[in-house]
């Protein structure tokens, strides 16, 4: 057949360079000869990255060239597939690029970054506004229903004629001139963004000098400042910082209510100050672009524009969900306010609460009502431990297992590696394990991959994927020992993990989901986190092995529930900011703080909690979230209704139910319609009764 010229003519493409030379001496031009093709870390400078990834840029024209100029009539073999398989080259530069610059980044990788980012929002705009490319792809798309295709091939189909829909093909000459001219400001501005967040969360430091501030403060918080101080250059003092696990512990024990709140004002004022971090001019810009993109598109709103392509489909039907939620949760925060300003009336007669004092109240609050202290069950959950939890319960419900490959490149002394087997021993993919803030490493937590799983040519490339996080550190004698949030994220990126080594999809381009659906694969696996028959496979005390007691695990079974007022809250605030920035309407300039305290005000957001993100570092909706973060409470709704399959069978390990759970979700990647995927798990669409009752809400 002729088509198969074309796509043998894309496996054999010459290396085409602006400068051949300098790209033959990455390590991006050679077969990586590493165990399990892994990137050659050691072997990578930063030099090599923006000749690679000109290169990747320039063999990807030639394949995209070598398709519009065939001779053939437009198939989905010799234009969908081929596209598909094109790029490979680049994606394999940029996966090593882009998780660099997120967990491993120097001022040198972000000046490359920042020339790079322009380049490449113009190659994409390259490939999907080249006409010829388009009516190849138009033709096979007006073409569908005679083409017998599977439900996959239907779905890449679409999803690469939407595409290029999406993304101006359709427009005429000169708005396509404005929609690259938009896109190319827009990454420009996102890298901005991105270093001044960067700069301002590490440039800000609390430096404790006199040991009676630290009253309150738990040991390991207290010599995890101390290592951080001598790291810093000032021994014998105490530094903490907006890293989650120095701030976080600070707010809840230190009973220093000034530094309390120099502590949370540093990480609520970040990015708002004015000077060379200050991006208020860019997030309002950002959100004028975005009006202008998708009204170019024929859409009201960029929010229209995204939610098209979600489960949600609309803003109304987020605004719908959200709603069903926020009422009864800012009901209960309420009641949790008067119950954590009654604790405060005791300390501090006449004071009155405010936000860097309800997370100490409240875990004074929790320490009297229920008898719990956080702090009692950390050394249960060293992070080792934890670790294994996760991949215990993996075992149990997939049958897989992990063994840690020593001796693999990795890009940073403290990253270990895992082999990932399915239960007859086959080789499954890798799965490598970040897991402590440093300098350059970007704040949160997150799921990348260095390799993605398809199927190429009859045979699974096998995945590589990555857990990168932000988790307590090492202190003294002392392992990480994690708190049950820590717990609970740990399980969550492990989550995300096991859906990128279980994709079993035969195309590239249809393993990523809808932003809505994204967050179940994670979310479900928090389920198991805490729950006490799980508890006994892992939860050992870091020094003596004792098995976490089950009075223990009662008590924080019944304080699990606290708190879920103020956690769902804040969480919402910042769902609701985000979607009320992308329904704007009008491309005029914003005044960020207004926009965001008359969104605020208009939901009732009490002033004692703030939203989980301000708008000058809401990094989310400055990248694939925007008008999206509402998909964790989305997401939580289905995950809940999910796990509640498992406990409907009595046995949280179900073979059957975890069988089906991996065959119609986590292995079909975005092969089909999500809500059919859901609906062949649960034979039915999902409840909001089971997360209501799970977070105390009803």
């Amino acid at each position: 057949m002729r088509t198969v010229s074309v796509l043998a003519a894309l496996m054999t493409l010459p290396v085409l360079a602006a400068d051949p030379a300098a790209t033959a001496a990455t390590p991006f031009s050679l077969e990586w000869k590493t165990p399990f093709g892994v990137p050659p870390f050691s072997e990578i400078r930063t030099e090599h990255f923006l000749p690679a990834i000109k290169e990747g840029m320039a063999r990807q024209n030639i394949e995209r060239a070598v398709i519009t100029a065939a001779k053939e009539a437009p198939t989905f073999e010799n234009t969908i597939l081929a596209m598909d398989l094109s790029g490979q080259f680049l994606d394999r530069t940029l996966s090593v690029f882009s998780n660099l610059v997120g967990a491993e980044t120097t001022p040198e990788l972000q000046t490359v970054n920042r020339e790079v980012m322009p380049l490449l929002a113009a190659h994409r705009d390259d490939i999907h506004l080249d006409a010829k490319l388009f009516q190849r792809v138009q033709a096979v798309w007006d073409a569908r229903a005679g083409l017998k295709l599977a439900p996959d091939q239907a779905r890449l189909l679409e999803r690469t004629y939407k595409g290029f829909v999406r993304a101006g093909a359709a427009l005429t000459p000169d708005q396509q001139k404005r929609m690259r001219a938009i896109n190319a400001e827009q990454s420009k501005l996102g890298v901005e963004f991105g270093d001044r967040l960067l700069k301002a969360t590490k440039a800000f430091k609390l430096v404790v000098e006199q040991p009676a501030e630290l009253a309150g403060l738990p040991e390991g918080t207290r010599q995890a400042a101390s290592a951080a101080a001598r790291k810093a250059g000032l021994e014998g003092k105490w530094l903490f910082t907006l890293d989650g696990p120095s701030i976080w512990p600070f707010l809840e024990y230190a009973q220093n209510r000034e530094l309390r709140k120099r502590l949370l004002s540093g990480y609520l004022e970040r990015c708002n100050q004015g000077g060379d971090t200050d991006t208020n001019a860019i997030v309002s810009r950002v959100a004028s672009l975005r009006v202008e993109k998708a009204q170019l598109l024929g859409y009201r709103t960029w929010a229209d524009f995204v939610l098209e392509e979600n489960m949600a489909k609309n803003a109304k039907g987020v605004y719908g969900l959200l709603d069903q939620i926020w009422k009864p949760a800012l009901e209960v925060a309420k009641k949790e306010r008067a119950e954590l300003q009654a604790m405060m009336a005791k300390d501090q007669p006449g004071e009155t609460l405010e936000p860097w004092d309800w997370r100490y109240y409240a875990e004074k609050v929790k320490q009297a009502k229920y008898d719990f202290d956080e702090e009692a069950v950390k050394p249960y959950f060293a992070i080792d431990a934890v670790r294994q939890g996760a991949f215990t319960v993996a075992g149990k419900l997939y049958g897989v297992t992990f063994t840690e490959v020593k001796g693999i490149p990795v890009y940073q002394k403290d990253v270990r590696c895992f082999e990932v087997k399915e239960q007859d021993g086959r080789h499954l993919g890798l799965i490598y394990l970040d897991y402590h803030p440093r300098p350059g490493k970007r704040g949160g937590a997150w799921k990348s991959s260095y390799r993605s799983a398809w199927i190429q040519n009859g045979t699974k490339v096998d995945p590589v994927v990555v857990n990168v996080c932000n988790f307590t550190s090492p202190a003294g004698d002392r392992p990480a020992l994690l708190t049950s949030d820590e717990v609970r994220t740990l399980f969550h990126e492990f989550g995300h993990g096991l859906h990128g080594l279980f994709y079993a999809g035969r195309y590239r381009g249809a393993e990523a989901t809808p932003r809505d659906f994204v967050e179940l694969p994670s979310q479900v696996m928090e389920n198991w986190a805490l729950e006490p028959e799980v508890l006994k496979l892992y939860a050992k005390h870091y020094r003596t092995g004792e098995v976490i007691p089950e009075a223990l695990v009662l008590k924080m079974k019944k304080a699990a529930k606290f708190g879920q007022g103020f956690a769902t809250v804040e969480y919402m605030a910042a769902s609701l900011l985000d979607l009320d920035w992308h329904t704007l309407s009008d491309t005029k300039p914003q005044d960020t703080a207004a926009f965001e305290k008359a969104s605020l005000t208009r939901w009732g957001l009490i002033a004692e909690i703030p939203p989980r993100y301000h708008s000058p570092y809401f990094n989310h909706i400055m990248g694939g979230y925007a008008a999206g973060y509402y998909s964790y409470i989305w997401s939580a709704v289905l995950d809940s209704d999910a796990f509640q399959a498992f406990k409907e069978k009595g046995d949280l390990f179900d073979p059957a139910t975890a069988a089906k759970f991996r065959a119609e979700v986590l292995s079909r990647g975005g092969t089909e319609d999500p809500a059919l995927l859901y609906r062949r798990f649960r034979g039915r669409d999902p409840k909001v009764e089971p997360l209501l009752d799970k977070r105390g809400l009803k």
